[in-house]
């Protein structure tokens, strides 16, 4: 009883090497021959079986003479050898047949999705055509962590307000301008310098509840107590901007968004005498994360395109 109580307790010492050579002397039934087919030393072959014996705390050969037999013993680690020497071939092509099929998880923001990675994808995509990409909304700091912390995400593009994260690692890759914009063929006279008090007379078309700008404008909101007529609510920023051109109401968004509209006139920013923070978008992903060579590259991909941007 004590014997099996200290064996259960130890950890296993014994692996695929030691494993081969007891299989390959089952069946020559010979230390020499086992010798010349593995190109050991016959004293090499000799350690491992005695090591395996005393790992098992049991005798696997019968020594008679010059020959050896198999004991019971023996006979019924035979079987359970092939069977792990089996699995352990079957786990390296599962292994291989994984690295083949390799997946990143992309967190981002919709505007980030829309506006900046397209083109680092389609750089990332012809060097890593094999790499599956999954993409995950990550609308603040909070969830881009959550997410990087349990491993659902691989790499978060995280754009809001500079928040501690001492378990993620994060690099700068842009400053973001937050504006107001207004349809083009606005003509409102109270809107030449727009302050927080005139957000009571707007209706305010808004991203989705949780977007990391969106929160700042609300937290300015609550302290001045000031609240648009309407806030309208909506799940794409092209949405937004279309019906912004439409004149329902006027957004705020960061500017890269809302960039070619402005050149093309079709929307029109509104000076303010808001004092709102740029936001900024850091590329992140947990301190102790794997960089597999793949992640590695869609990184330095991301921060060279970033410098374009």
């Amino acid at each position: 009883m004590e014997w099996i109580e200290k064996n259960d307790l130890e950890v296993k010492k014994m692996d695929m090497k030691q494993l081969q050579t007891f299989l390959t002397a089952s069946e020559t039934l010979s230390f020499t021959q086992t010798a010349q087919l593995l190109d050991y030393a016959q004293s090499s072959i000799t350690a491992q079986i005695k090591s395996l014996e005393e790992e098992l705390g049991v005798v696997l050969f019968e020594r008679l003479g010059k020959r050896i037999t198999l004991s019971e013993e023996g006979k019924r680690l035979q079987q359970y050898a092939q069977k792990m020497l089996d699995l352990n071939v079957d786990m390296k092509k599962a292994m291989l047949n994984e690295q083949g099929q390799a997946v990143l998880k992309i967190g981002a923001q919709e505007s980030q999705c829309v506006y900046r990675l397209p083109s680092i994808l389609q750089q990332f995509q012809k060097a890593h055509s094999q790499v599956k990409i999954i993409f995950k909304p990550v609308h603040t700091t909070e969830i881009a962590k959550d997410l990087l912390q349990s491993g659902d995400l691989d790499v978060a593009f995280i754009t809001d307000i500079y928040k501690e994260t001492p378990m993620l690692h994060r690099e700068r890759l842009l400053q973001e301008q937050l504006v107001f914009v207004s349809a083009s063929t606005d003509s409102n006279p109270d809107r030449e310098v727009f302050s927080l008090h005139q957000l009571s007379n707007e209706t305010m078309l808004l991203t989705e509840s949780g977007c990391s700008y969106r929160n700042q404008l609300e937290v300015h909101l609550q302290q001045e107590g000031a609240l648009p007529i309407q806030m309208i609510e909506f799940a794409s920023i092209e949405a937004i901007k279309q019906c912004v051109m439409a004149g329902l109401g006027i957004t705020f968004l960061p500017k890269m968004v809302v960039e070619k509209e402005l050149k093309n006139n079709n929307l029109k920013e509104l000076t303010t005498s808001m004092n709102l923070a740029d936001i900024f978008t850091d590329v992140a992903w947990h301190k102790d994360k794997h960089i597999s060579p793949y992640l590695a590259d869609f990184i330095e991909i991301a921060k060279k395109m970033y410098k374009k941007f």
